[in-house]
């Protein structure tokens, strides 16, 4: 058993020190400082420090800031991350070898944030993050949200949800139920306008309506909107942007409103979803059928499914 260095040992090891020009390296795990044992060597090369450093050179990687891209204009930052290497040391220390599950980490953020971009629509979530988002436009199909929430609580997804001022005035039960399924409420404008072909009087007062709807019947501020169709232009984004909210499109499209077979329509939507796609879809019954399959298909690619606010934060997930 080995046993704390005495002083008597201690002037041996000055003496063979003096002598031989160096300690022996089968006692240095004997040595103590400050009762604590220095980590012992893990094998002729290396030791549990140099192990750590190793792993760095694996597991580190640097933030990734937030971008307008020329294709997919505004896309989030993603922290990045660091192997603490003192704080591992601490956790294997006391079996005195490298054990990757005692890896501890650090994020680290961004300089630049999704906040500090001018306005400008999003399309996608970070692809370094393995996550994605359903975007569900909602103004009409109210018959159909029932089984949908129902496959989202059993599957544990969260989603977001884009509703229309006018359809929340009238289905303020079913609105109420998705905020109180925990998913996310964004806004779809008043009256589902071509915003594109609108003054900006006219966008300014869609967008404003549905925001007086939502805190009406739901006590929600939206941060997020939806165009109508998809059909915006810069004017729209700004005002959103001056009401506090991102503009917000889409990286896949179920196409559903064409009602297409739910298993296939399931197939080829989640063959194109990839780290940060976000899904568009609608209440319809190919998606009432296929929303199951769909997330089956997408979490064997081990990518997550959220809410955009989620997909946006730049938190790390793994």
């Amino acid at each position: 058993m080995k046993k704390q260095i005495t002083a008597f040992s201690l002037f041996v090891l000055i003496i063979l020190f003096f002598v031989q020009g160096e300690v022996p390296l089968e006692i240095i795990p004997y040595i103590h400082d400050d009762q604590q044992a220095v980590a012992p060597v893990s094998s002729e090369t290396s030791s549990l420090y140099e192990q750590l450093e190793e792993a760095a050179k694996t597991y580190n990687e640097p933030p990734v800031d937030a971008v307008v891209d020329k294709v997919w204009k505004g896309i989030p930052g993603y922290n990045g991350r660091m192997i603490d290497i003192k704080a591992s040391y601490e956790k294997m220390k006391k079996e005195g070898s490298y054990d990757e599950r005692k890896l501890v980490f650090e994020d680290i953020s961004p300089e630049v944030h999704l906040e500090d971009l001018p306005p400008t629509p999003i399309y996608r979530g970070n692809p370094q993050k393995p996550m994605a988002a359903f975007l569900i436009n909602v103004s009409w199909g109210e018959e159909h949200i029932p089984a949908i929430l129902k496959t989202l609580r059993e599957e544990k997804v969260k989603a977001t949800f884009f509703l229309e001022g006018k359809w929340v005035q009238k289905q303020p039960k079913l609105a109420k139920m998705i905020k109180e399924e925990g998913h996310e409420i964004g806004s779809h404008a008043y009256s589902h306008p071509d915003l594109n072909a609108s003054s900006r009087a006219d966008i300014k007062k869609e967008l404003q309506q549905t925001n007086e709807a939502l805190e009406a019947v739901l006590s929600v501020k939206p941060k997020l909107f939806a165009p109508p169709s998809g059909s915006f232009n810069q004017d729209v984004v700004d005002i959103a942007a001056d009401m506090d909210m991102y503009t917000i499109l889409w990286t896949v499209d179920t196409i559903d409103w064409k009602n297409p077979e739910p298993f296939d329509m399931a197939v080829k939507t989640a063959s194109k979803v990839d780290n940060g796609s976000m899904i568009l879809m609608h209440p319809t019954p190919s998606t009432a059928e296929g929303i199951k399959e769909m997330i089956r298909i997408i979490k064997e690619k081990n990518i997550e499914l959220d809410t955009v606010s989620n997909l946006f934060d730049e938190t790390r997930i793994r």
